[in-house]
C-alpha cells in the first residue's frame, strides 16, 4: 500500500539518483528535462502552480519508492494530465505499485479536485505501463507517430484518457 505526499527540495537528490540514464529520463519526463537532471531544473519544475507533484511512500516500510504528478490542472475545463510516474526504487518494481499510484492520482483528481477528465501519454513500446493504465480504466484515444526523437530513433506516443462518470 502507498501514500502520496508533497514532493519538495528534500526529495531532489533521490529523484536525480533514480534517473541515471538519458533513456530513463525521457521515459520519465519526456522533453521537460535535459540529462542529467539538476536542482535548477527541478526548481523550475516545482514552481509551476498547475502541477501537483508527489513522492510515493510505501506505507509498510515507510520508504520513498517513487514519484507521481498531476499536471496542466485546469479547473475551468475540469481536466488534468497524469505525468512523470516512476517507481524509482528498483526493488519495488513489478509488484503492483504502478497501479496503486495511478489509482491514488485518480482518487485525488476525481474525488478531491472534482475533475471531469484525466489523460496521459505513454510511449507505444511501454507495454507494461499501457496494461497498467488500461487496468485503471484508461482508454487509448490516439497515437502520435514518431513524435519524440531519442538519439537516432523516433518514439511514438499513445494518448490515453479516463472520464469521471461517477462524480459529475
Amino acid at each position: 500500500m502507498i501514500k502520496l505526499e508533497k514532493f519538495d527540495t528534500s526529495d531532489y537528490n533521490r529523484l536525480i539518483n533514480w534517473i541515471d540514464t538519458k533513456e530513463l529520463m525521457i521515459l520519465f519526463g519526456g522533453p521537460l528535462f535535459k540529462f542529467p537532471i539538476t536542482n535548477r531544473q527541478l526548481n523550475t519544475y516545482t514552481s509551476n502552480k498547475k502541477r501537483y507533484i508527489y513522492k510515493v511512500i510505501d506505507v509498510n516500510s515507510n520508504l520513498v519508492i517513487g514519484h507521481a504528478e498531476l499536471n496542466n490542472i485546469d479547473f475551468t475545463n475540469r481536466n488534468a494530465r497524469i505525468c512523470r510516474i516512476l517507481v524509482g526504487d528498483t526493488s519495488f518494481r513489478n509488484k503492483g505499485y504502478g497501479k496503486q499510484i495511478i489509482n491514488a492520482l485518480i482518487k485525488i483528481a476525481f474525488n478531491e479536485l472534482k475533475l471531469h477528465r484525466l489523460d496521459l501519454g505513454v510511449y507505444d513500446f511501454n507495454t507494461a505501463a499501457i496494461k497498467c493504465y488500461k487496468n485503471c480504466g484508461f482508454k487509448i484515444e490516439g497515437l502520435f507517430k514518431e513524435n519524440t526523437k531519442v538519439d537516432n530513433q523516433y518514439w511514438s506516443t499513445y494518448n490515453m484518457s479516463l472520464i469521471n462518470k461517477n462524480y459529475d
